[in-house]
């Protein structure tokens, strides 16, 4: 098998049809229709049916399908980073991250792997669903979400729980008060919105869910600075993990919610069964130094009130 069978099969079950297909690979479709026709062979399994409206994966090419993907992602991964290290000498140490994630010690773990002048660390903003796909094809090493995601070729580790805070207006009434859920649901909540697997914004929704509530969403925009920028615009509310409290805003209170029962985890995904390399030990050092820093304390929040952890 070469890759250009791989390469010409994703190209035909994206396009369903092998006149576009050929077009998009500059190749005439005669030499196509026989590559794809030598890939069925060698596997020993049809991977397409013809129709005279064009062409429909069978069960089996739906399975060889995202596989060959996976294939093709990780070799060009594989291409990029060798070209970087043969210009740069370095090792390219990839991670991925949810944007709340970057306001905690994630800067700190970058800036003590980036000592090493061996290493290239490269950060990719990624959703934790995004982070499991990136883990699988080599795009990243080392994903930190918040989300856990069954997954036979990833282990994840959950390093802590934080509590979910409130950013309120500066000028609100109840920033005195030990907020509830009961009392949040009667105001106007920024929310981000849901993606096709499990997120912070499907978390949110859910808190107000299982306590009998609903959200009284008045906005929902795709980023946290957008979502605090309207807070400060007397907008409404917004439900962010309490390592956000370390960004200042002005106009933006954050107050912990008085039942310290609603938290968010923290986690780091990895490859399984992945023999980890030197880069890799070394971020597992730093991350667990960091991990001990704030449950011991030395990693205080910036809300009106102290959470408990």
């Amino acid at each position: 098998m070469e890759l250009r069978h791989l390469r010409y099969f994703v190209t035909v079950a994206e396009e369903q049809n092998l006149t576009q297909a050929a077009k998009r690979l500059y190749i005439s479709q005669p030499p196509l229709t026989r590559a794809i026709m030598q890939l069925e062979e060698e596997l020993g399994v049809q991977l397409f049916l013809r129709h005279s409206r064009g062409l429909e994966l069978t069960s089996a090419g739906m399975y060889f399908f995202p596989q060959a993907q996976q294939i093709l992602k990780r070799i060009e991964t594989l291409v990029e980073d060798t070209r970087r290290i043969d210009k740069q000498r370095k090792v390219v140490f990839s991670i991925g991250f949810e944007p709340s994630i970057f306001y905690g010690q994630l800067p700190t773990l970058v800036r003590r792997l980036r000592k090493n002048k061996h290493v290239e660390v490269i950060l990719h903003e990624l959703d934790s669903n995004e982070q499991i796909q990136a883990l699988k094809t080599g795009k990243i090493d080392v994903g930190l979400g918040r989300v856990r995601i069954e997954d036979p070729a990833v282990e994840q580790d959950v390093l802590f729980s934080e509590p979910i805070v409130a950013a309120l207006p500066s000028s609100h009434p109840l920033l005195e008060n030990s907020l509830t859920l009961e009392q949040l649901a009667s105001l106007p909540i920024i929310t981000f919105p849901p993606g096709p697997g499990p997120s912070f914004a499907s978390l949110v929704h859910s808190l107000f869910y299982l306590h009998g509530l609903k959200a009284n969403t008045v906005q929902e925009v795709n980023d946290l600075q957008t979502a605090l920028s309207l807070v400060a615009s007397d907008m409404g509310f917004t439900l962010v993990p309490e390592q956000v409290t370390q960004v200042t805003r002005e106009g933006v209170t954050y107050v912990v919610l008085g039942d310290n029962q609603l938290t968010t985890n923290v986690i780091a995904s990895r490859r399984a069964k992945e023999r980890p390399s030197a880069i890799m030990r070394l971020a597992n050092i730093i991350l667990r130094e960091l991990v001990n820093n704030r449950l011991t304390g030395r990693y205080p929040p910036r809300t009106s009130q102290q959470p408990t952890i």
